[in-house]
Order: C-alpha cells, then structure tokens, then sequence
C-alpha cells in the first residue's frame, strides 16, 4: 500500500464514517487537512465565524446525521472558544469529533505562544481525550467514533500535533468499529418492572432525550392508549407524542410546568423511560411515589428522600416492549380531567388581548411554517415557551439545546440543520440577546447560501433575569439590551432584515422571507410581559 500523508489519511477516515461537513477556523497546522478536504469529493470545510459556533454546528449535525459532527480549533484561544460548543455535545448528548491543532512533543510542557494542554481543557466536558499518532489515525479515529457513538453519545477530543500532517505512513487496513451493542434488562429487573406497574393505579409515562433517540414514538403510543396513562416528556424529548393525544399532558421544567404538575403529582408509580437528568433532575419534580427507570445508564436519584424500585438497565425498545407486554387492564385516570388541564395550559399560551407578543409570534410563525419544516430555538425565556407550546409533528422538528443551555446556539443550530437537510424549511427561534453572542455566523449561512428564516424576538430584555429580579424585588439592573428599538439596519452582514411591529406585519414578513430564498431575518418587536405569567412556575403545582 502506497505511503499518504497523515492529512489525507485523517480525511478518508472521517470521510469513512460518513462526516460530510468539517466546521472550524482554520490556523496554519489546519493547512495540509483543509487542502486535503478540497481534493476529497464528499466532505467540505466550512469557515465559521467562530469556534465555539462551529462547535455548535457540529454538534447539530451530530445529532441529524447519526455520524459523529466534526469542528476544528486552534492552540490556545481556538481551543477554549471551542470549548464552549463541545459542552454542548457533551451534556446534550451529541456524538462529536473535536479536533485541535496541539504542540508536536518537544515543546509540550514549555513556555510557549498560545500554548495549553488541551487534554486537560477537553477532559472534563468530553467521553474522551487523545492525541494523534501518524502510525495510528484510523485506529484513533475509529476508537474516536466509536465512543462518541456508543452508549450516551457525545463528544470525543483528538489533539493533532502540528507538523504531523504532512507526515507520510502507510495507512491501516482497519475499517469502523461497530457501536458497543447494549445488552437486554435482566429477567428479575423486567419481572419487577412489569409486577410494580401492574399493581400500580395510577403510573405516569415520563419521557427523556434517549427515548426519542431510539425509535420507540409507536410503543409509547400504545403504551398510554392501551393502558390509559398520561405521559409526561422532558424539552429534548418533544415530537415523541403528539401534543393532541389524549394521554398528552405536557413538557417538564417550561412554561406553565405547574399545570404539568396538577397530573403527575397524582401519581402512585414514576415510569421513566430514557429520561436523562441533565435535563431535569428527579427532585425537582418527582412526586411523592416509587420510580422505575427504563434506561442504558444508572438513575442518579437522592434515594434518601425518594425510592428507586427498580433500575431497569439495557436495550430501552426491548425493556419498553416488555412494559407493553404487562398483563392488566387500563389504569384509573381520568384523562377528560387531564385534557380539560392540557386545554387549559394551551389556552393561557394563547395571545391575549391585542398585545403583540412571543405567544402570537409563535401561533403565527407554526401557521406559516411548513409542518415537516425543522424549527431551532436558542436559549432565553423563548425557549420556555417553545418547549411547552410549539407542536412538534415528530422527534427532530424541534431542535434545541436542554442540558447545556448556551445562548447563542440558535443561529449556528439552524445553519447545520439546513447542510444536513438542503431540501427541508429550517426556521430559528432567537431572543435579541443570544443573537447578539453568535450574530457573525449569518456569514456563513451567507456565504453558503442557505434558504433560513431567522426570526429574531426583539424585546430589548433578557426576561429571564429580570422576571428573578422582580420575584426578588430588586431594580432591573444589567438586563435591558437597550433602552428601545430595533436590533439594527435593513441588512446584517448581507441577510436582509424584515421588521414587524405588529402581527399583520409579521404574518406578511413571514410568507415574503420564505420566498425569498437565501437566509433571511424578520425581526418582530415584542412586549416581552406576556413571559410574566408564563414561565419559572413551580413543577410540583
């Protein structure tokens, strides 16, 4: 086998494992694998404005894709920039590559520019840290893959010494680990499963990020209809089950979360399946009644305060087909009461009077938007009601960031959901603030020429914050974005900007952006009070 360089070997492997987008800013160690990806049909380099939104795309791809996302970052500054978004796939579940360009070995451990050790930076937010070797970049890729892969997906460091990548070795005839196959739940853990919810008369479904990861919409379908139970799903979750059933009963931790919790604090048995607490830790909202999780990993629960009945551990389709397979009838709730409760939920997110706020930007945006269409959101009080009010036709439509929470996910979220998805409508959901933290990023859905419809909430407040500070009867301080107006021009960085002070306006804007082609801003000014009555409610009602 003929000796290629190290650059072009790293790009056959990740080429291999199915990486179509490489995100990152480029240094000059980055040189030989850039030219390498220009020489390589299937797999492109895509410039961000930063790393730690490039991060962010990898991460989004990630989760789209099923292959690992992939960013790059230089020494020192690129690295921790890129830090930021390799959180996120960390705590948000997403397999990741992040790759940095790292000292060659005679200068690690020196005083040098812009030098750190990487491997420490990356081992905490990261499943695992490692370092290339020329003899070894398939073998390393491979294992990379793998782990980012396997069990609770995320992100995976690789340092790339610089001046390795022109190096020429002979490449490994190694193909792609195979996922770590999870085994079934032991017999005694499903005997008990299924003896606890059968005596239980009232069990609740709660639904976290790794059941809507693995395939299971139609189990638990038949799960609430064949045993009349109301299910409960976490923000990362939503799409699972349609917000119209009758065993809806709402999301965990967003808007209205009380109303949420009038249903599962009536509970006698917690039934949780694939549900991850990075999202929302089990104290927070568990009622008074034994748990049984269905999942790949154990539950962490304060087992002092609450009881752990069983701890269902393997494959989640089989442990969720073995649950269905229990032998009783249907359970006693009321689910009349349940949907009177969801409808009135809905209704207070309704716009109320002729207040132009987030609750009719987002009615009008869901009439307006395709159905199949992805939907991105950042983070800010939006997101709250996002989590609570948009429906969600199925797992995938609604993309978001839970366990990592970073404004600014928004902009770069979207901009992958459209590489991954060329021919699906993607729309973005941003506060003014967390557009403000990644607003150089339309750059890129610029330069790629990507058919976006960024809406962009301008309430000039971070309402959040400033909701806490009155609960605390302190001053607004440090929270107006500025004191009125509009977030800028008719043009940002060449996306043209649509501005709507009301909802006629808005409606119109919206239907002109879609048609437009290429991305697009419309930017509705908001009355951001509306959150007020909304938001930060207590989960246990």
């Amino acid at each position: 086998m003929t000796d290629i360089s190290v650059a072009q070997q790293v790009v056959d492997a990740l080429k291999e494992l199915g990486v179509k987008h490489v995100f990152g800013v480029p240094s000059g160690g980055w040189v030989d694998y850039m030219e390498a990806i220009r020489t390589t049909e299937g797999i492109d380099f895509i410039l961000a404005t930063h790393e730690g939104g490039a991060a962010f795309m990898a991460d989004v791809c990630g989760r789209i894709t099923g292959a690992p996302g992939v960013c790059f970052g230089t020494f020192g500054p690129g690295a921790t920039n890129l830090a930021t978004g390799v959180g996120s796939a960390y705590l948000d579940r997403s397999p990741m590559i992040a790759l940095t360009d790292e000292m060659p070995e005679h200068k690690r451990g020196r005083i040098v520019q812009m030098a750190m050790d990487h491997q420490a930076l990356f081992a905490p937010i990261t499943k695992k840290t490692t370092r290339l070797e020329a003899g070894k970049v398939r073998e390393i890729l491979f294992d990379a893959a793998q782990e980012a892969l396997s069990g609770v997906p995320g992100p995976v460091h690789v340092g790339l010494p610089v001046g390795m990548s022109a190096e020429k070795t002979t490449p490994q005839d190694i193909a792609p680990l195979p996922q770590i196959k999870i085994d079934n739940a032991g017999s005694e853990q499903l005997e008990k499963m299924q003896q606890l919810f059968t005596q239980a008369k009232k069990p609740v479904i709660v639904l976290g990020l790794r059941a809507a990861l693995c395939g299971i919409q139609d189990e638990v379908k038949a799960l609430a209809e064949k045993f009349n139970v109301p299910v409960v799903i976490n923000p990362m979750a939503k799409g699972i089950l349609s917000e119209s059933h009758p065993s809806y009963a709402g999301v965990l931790f967003h808007a209205l979360s009380d109303v949420v919790g009038q249903t599962h604090q009536q509970a006698d048995l917690v039934v949780s399946i694939g549900y991850d607490e990075v999202e929302f830790s089990y104290e927070d909202w568990m009622p008074d009644a034994p748990l049984v999780s269905l999942d790949i990993v154990t539950t962490e629960l304060d087992t002092q305060q609450y009881t752990l009945a069983c701890d269902v551990l393997g494959d989640i389709p089989h442990s969720v087909q073995q649950l269905l397979a229990c032998d009783c009838g249907p359970k006693d709730w009321d689910l009349q009461a349940l949907a009177a409760r969801r409808d009135d939920m809905f209704t207070r997110m309704s716009p109320q009077n002729d207040v132009f706020g987030p609750c009719a930007a987002l009615d009008t945006l869901r009439e307006k938007f395709p159905q199949n269409g992805i939907m991105t959101c950042d983070v800010g009080a939006h997101i709250h009601l996002i989590g609570q009010k948009w429906p969600t036709p199925k797992v995938g439509l609604q993309i978001m960031t839970n366990g990592w929470s970073a404004m600014g996910f928004g902009i770069p979220s979207a901009i992958a959901a459209k590489l991954c998805n060329p021919e699906t409508p993607v729309c973005s959901v941003v506060g003014d603030g967390g557009f403000l933290m990644t607003a150089g990023e339309l750059a890129v859905a610029v330069r790629e020429n990507l058919s976006i419809v960024f809406v962009l909430f301008t309430d000039n407040d971070l309402a959040l914050i400033r909701i806490k500070q009155e609960k605390k009867s302190n001053p607004i301080y440090g929270t107006p974005i500025r004191e009125r107006g509009t977030i800028g021009g008719d043009n940002i960085f060449g996306v043209p900007v649509l501005k709507a002070f009301n909802q006629n306006e808005y409606g119109h804007a919206l239907e002109k952006a879609q048609a437009m082609g290429g991305p697009v801003i419309v930017e509705a000014i908001l009355d951001s009070r509306e959150y007020d009555d909304l938001v930060l409610r207590k989960d246990r009602g």
